[in-house]
């Protein structure tokens, strides 16, 4: 048991004196850039799957669906 205890003990004094935590400017400025990034890759994903139509079943078959039936 005193084991575990020691164990513990080591983590907290490792996790107050050790680690290097970010400033809360450092952490808002990730975090804009996260978000930032997530929209970006998301409306990329969305463009992609708008002009291809792939949807499934669904009616849409994107601008290449049309494209191509115009073809025939």
């Amino acid at each position: 048991m005193s084991e575990k205890t020691g164990y513990i003990r080591e983590v907290v004094d490792e996790l107050k004196n050790k680690v290097s935590w970010p400033t809360w400017q450092e952490l808002q400025t990730s975090s804009i850039i996260v978000l930032v990034t997530s929209v970006i890759i998301a409306l990329i994903i969305f463009v992609m799957d708008f002009v291809t139509g792939i949807n499934g079943d669904s009616v849409w078959k994107g601008i290449l669906g049309f494209y191509y039936d115009f073809k025939k």
